[in-house]
């Protein structure tokens, strides 16, 4: 395998029960396989992807001590401007070459959230950087609960089994800015391999090459999708949940050849997260004789808490 396997949403969302099975065998068999697909015709159009890479750039281009205001300590990373080199990878000590923003959930006035999430940071300095953020922010959650949907039939659920966990879940979309690299790295990359916290991840064809996913022969593959699909991966929610049927493969982002270290890379991740309180207890579907539970029960929120203690943006108590 030279690349990821690509699948067409419009297979699923067909009135045409062979298509959509299709889709669920194929989205299914290859995230048992190498946990990423690259996914065509999704709700985020052209027009609104380029608008918030605009956006996007405009903001890492302002000054260092205005970014710096919207860095709100004790929102730990979960919204707002988070500078670089802050996140390393679990279980490295060097920050990854990148800084970045968090959008979040702003939940339907009926969600009736056990929790109250954190209110998104408003940029002065850019009139349509929050509005843009949020309608893509919209259109990767609606994508998102539709590939849900798919796995859920996949694995044996009801196809709707996620919807009441994913819908106004705690989602993030973080737009990355990885600025040129100026001075050899010591140990650090891009961003450090690992495999994402959540349920599922979205990313919108980043601006530069350097995706790469580790397959199962221990060789690593670049992730190469067309210009108009989104990379959708496994997250270590969704492995944990399936007792590893569906896998959260390892990936990274490589630093560039030295020739190219001059050149920026803007990256925009949708991180999939279900409501705190959903359980990623193995499901029973996923565990017999030859898989025994691999994990103790968990809910979302608490995992959550744990691994970004593990990844450097929350301090733990001590």
């Amino acid at each position: 395998m030279n690349n990821i396997p690509s699948v067409n949403l419009d297979d699923f969302t067909s009135d045409d029960p062979k298509r959509k099975q299709k889709f669920v065998d194929a989205i299914g068999s290859a995230y048992e396989d190498i946990g990423f697909v690259s996914l065509k015709n999704h709700f985020l159009d052209d027009q609104l992807v380029e608008h918030l890479y605009e956006e996007i750039k405009e903001f890492f281009e302002l000054p260092e001590k205005i970014k710096k205001e919207y860095e709100i300590e004790e929102l730990h990373g979960q919204r707002g401007y988070i500078s670089f080199g802050k996140e390393h990878a679990k279980g490295k000590k060097e920050g990854d070459l990148k800084e970045f923003w968090h959008f979040g959930q702003e939940p339907d006035k009926d969600a009736n959230l056990t929790e109250e999430y954190p209110e998104n940071v408003q940029v002065k300095e850019l009139n349509d950087f929050n509005k843009t953020g949020i309608k893509a922010y919209k259109m990767l959650e609606k994508t998102g609960i539709y590939v849900l949907r798919a796995l859920a039939i996949y694995i044996g659920l009801d196809e709707f089994y996620f919807d009441k966990w994913a819908k106004n879940g705690n989602s993030i979309l973080r737009p990355i800015h990885y600025p040129p690299i100026t001075e050899e790295p010591k140990g650090a990359v891009r961003a450090g391999a690992h495999g994402d916290i959540n349920l599922i991840t979205l990313l919108m064809g980043a601006s530069a090459g350097g995706l790469q996913v580790l397959r199962k022969d221990g060789g690593w593959i670049d992730a190469i999708p067309q210009e108009d699909e989104l990379v959708i991966n496994v997250g270590d929610m969704l492995e944990r949940l399936t007792n590893n049927k569906l896998r959260s493969t390892i990936h990274r982002v490589a630093n560039p050849p030295k020739e190219q270290w001059d050149s920026p890379r803007y990256s925009i991740p949708f991180f999939m997260h279900p409501r705190s309180e959903m359980p990623l207890n193995c499901l029973d579907k996923c565990v017999d004789d030859e898989h025994p539970k691999a994990y103790p029960d968990i809910t979302a929120g608490e995992f959550l808490h744990q691994r970004l203690v593990e990844i450097g943006l929350v301090k733990e108590n001590k």
